[in-house]
């Protein structure tokens, strides 16, 4: 059977080449005589697995020194407690909310402290992201969070809040690897790895030092929800998600190698994201509800003149080899996921198809 067109939020397309590879050592990984999925986490093998993931990723987002690494178990929506847990000092922080998970995060937040909501674009059905230099920012607050792209919405942050003494911290969950990232500017990164990186079960946190060193003291933290214990113990506290880790070393392999680094995976993302959004734009039948300025490049949400078109349209794209296009149910319509994975091939196929479908249906 012929592979499909995945446009999925997540779990997401691996790079074909990263799954035969893995394929090809899932039974034994070199000469240990082992899969990867069977082998001690604290094996001499497995140790040198898990320090060139973390060195492939250090040099991929170019990541500064004073900045510690941690593979955490569970996905980004466990860090929505984590974050407010640990760097939560001053018992206040500010959130913007521009989508379903960044509401979450700052629900999740509310529990451990006063959780702001500074700015919001639910007015507009989150078609927007505020404008980052107008909002009065909590001069108490410890931090400022945002989910930089919102996955079901479509939108994403193109400017970054900047507060001098306030640290940034962003869920970069469907944005990550996308393209280059400056680090310094933020406090904390953090992201599930189902979207750009790897299968579905962990998180990445990227966390400064001075902020490690600086977690609140106020309540007790059982040891897996707290970054300085996972992080001292280099990810090695408890067994890690081991197979994840691996495969994520395949796909930051494939980055550097294949595909040349962030800078050219942001033009091949770029390339992409513009031809399906221009489409779009140019047809009388679909419409992109998400304010231009603000559109995410990794999803793109549509709609057709009735709900009853959208139905039919993920139906009969199902069966033309598209899968997985039918939009969240919060919102409708339809979302194309084109994460890094998705080959130029796949835009160009499903923008055929949409034209089609246009012709046939309008």
């Amino acid at each position: 059977m012929a592979r499909v067109y995945n446009f999925s939020a997540g779990p997401s397309m691996l790079p074909e080449s990263v799954l035969k590879t893995a394929q090809s050592e899932l039974v034994e990984y070199g000469t240990s005589g082992q899969s990867v999925m069977e082998m001690s986490h604290r094996s001499k093998v497995y140790d040198a697995i898990i320090k060139e993931t973390e060195a492939s990723l250090r040099r991929v987002l170019s990541i500064p020194d004073n900045y510690k690494v941690g593979f955490i178990q569970g996905g980004a929506s466990t860090q929505f407690a984590m974050v407010p847990m640990n760097f939560m000092t001053t018992g206040e922080a500010d959130y913007l909310v521009t989508g379903q998970f960044s509401g979450k995060a700052q629900k999740e937040a509310a529990k451990f402290g006063e959780a702001k909501v500074v700015a919001s674009s639910k007015d507009k059905n989150f078609t927007y992201i505020p404008d980052v230099d107008k909002i009065e920012y909590s001069k108490n607050a410890s931090y400022i969070h945002i989910c930089q792209n919102n996955t079901i919405y479509g939108t994403r942050f193109t400017k970054l809040p900047q507060v001098d003494g306030i640290p940034l911290i962003a869920d970069m969950s469907s944005c990550i690897m996308s393209e280059p990232v400056d680090v310094s500017k933020y406090g904390v990164i953090y992201f599930g790895v189902q979207k750009n990186v790897a299968p579905a079960g962990m998180a990445v946190a990227i966390v400064r030092d001075d902020l490690l060193e600086n977690t609140r003291t106020d309540i007790a933290r059982p040891a897996m929800l707290d970054y300085k214990t996972l992080i001292d113990a280099e990810s090695m506290y408890n067994t890690p998600p081991c197979y994840c880790i691996y495969m994520m070393g395949l796909v930051l392999k494939w980055l550097e190698n294949d595909i040349g680094g962030l800078a050219n995976m942001q033009k091949l993302n770029e390339t992409k994201a513009a031809k399906l959004y221009d489409f779009i734009d140019n047809s009388k039948f679909f419409n992109n509800p998400v304010n231009k300025p603000d559109r995410s490049m990794m999803n793109v949400t549509f709609t057709s003149p009735s709900e009853e078109l959208d139905k039919k349209f993920c139906e009969e794209s199902t069966k033309a080899g598209f899968v997985n296009l039918k939009g969240h149910r919060s919102v409708g319509g339809m979302r194309a996921s084109i994460y890094n994975a998705m080959p130029a091939e796949g835009v160009d196929k499903l923008v055929e198809f949409m034209k089609k479908f246009e012709e046939e249906n309008a």
